[in-house]
């Protein structure tokens, strides 16, 4: 199994690092986009990467935000009901799908990368990015959201999708039910779903839950990447 340490620099000057692992004979890679709260080294991601990595996927894991940026978040959301218009850098989707998309372009030019099939597994605001930068990219093969803040993308874009999506959401997270739902009867890819996970609150934190989220992931992107038989 291949692990490396992965730095990509944007044109606004900012870097970010990721953690790219690759087992043997993999033939497919889940780009990770993380969301609002959320990062590479979180549990719920290292339980998420390690099940892929196990059923044969590569995983790149970023965070799409640079450390200044979320610290600059932190403080905003102490002011931000006094500054009106201010937007938090987690909720600037145009940024965080720009910079999915230059981690995409670099998956497919990578010496390691270039000839695996890509998927894209998106959290919360992460998803909206994924879903932006799955339009740009029409070898994407497949896309799972958890939790995912689909109401942050436009109706142009979602008529845009083309490849398989599942969106994962807990029971009881009914605002991101609702929402999901909507997003579902607004695409017209043939192959989507929702999968509900009982007794899950909006961070699957209950016990065994976050596996089930995986469980999905990997059922998902079994059907639809390159296998490694």
């Amino acid at each position: 199994m291949k692990k490396k340490i992965v730095n990509l620099s944007f044109e606004d000057q900012n870097q970010i690092v990721g953690n790219l692992v690759i087992p043997e004979k993999s033939t497919s890679i889940i780009i990770f986009a993380h969301g609002s709260g959320s990062t590479g080294t979180s549990y719920r991601n290292q339980v998420l990467g390690q099940a892929l990595n196990n059923n044969g996927f590569g995983t790149l894991l970023f965070d799409l935000l640079t450390e200044d940026e979320k610290q600059i978040d932190s403080k905003s959301e102490n002011i931000i009901g006094m500054i009106p218009g201010i937007t938090l850098n987690k909720f600037n989707i145009k940024l965080l799908s720009k910079r999915l998309k230059t981690i995409t372009e670099w998956v497919r030019k990578n010496n390691d990368t270039q000839n695996l099939d890509i998927g894209y597994f998106g959290a919360s605001t992460g998803t909206a990015a994924a879903l932006y930068a799955a339009t740009s990219f029409r070898n994407i093969k497949a896309l799972v959201s958890r939790s995912g803040r689909t109401d942050l993308v436009d109706k142009k874009t979602l008529s845009d999708i083309r490849c398989p999506c599942l969106f994962i959401v807990a029971e009881h997270d009914k605002k991101v039910i609702d929402i999901n739902k909507k997003t579902l009867r607004q695409l017209n890819v043939k192959d989507k779903r929702i999968e509900i996970i009982k007794g899950a609150s909006h961070l699957f934190d209950e016990q065994g839950k976050i596996n089930e989220v995986a469980d999905q992931s990997v059922s998902w992107f079994n059907r639809y990447l390159g296998r490694t038989d």
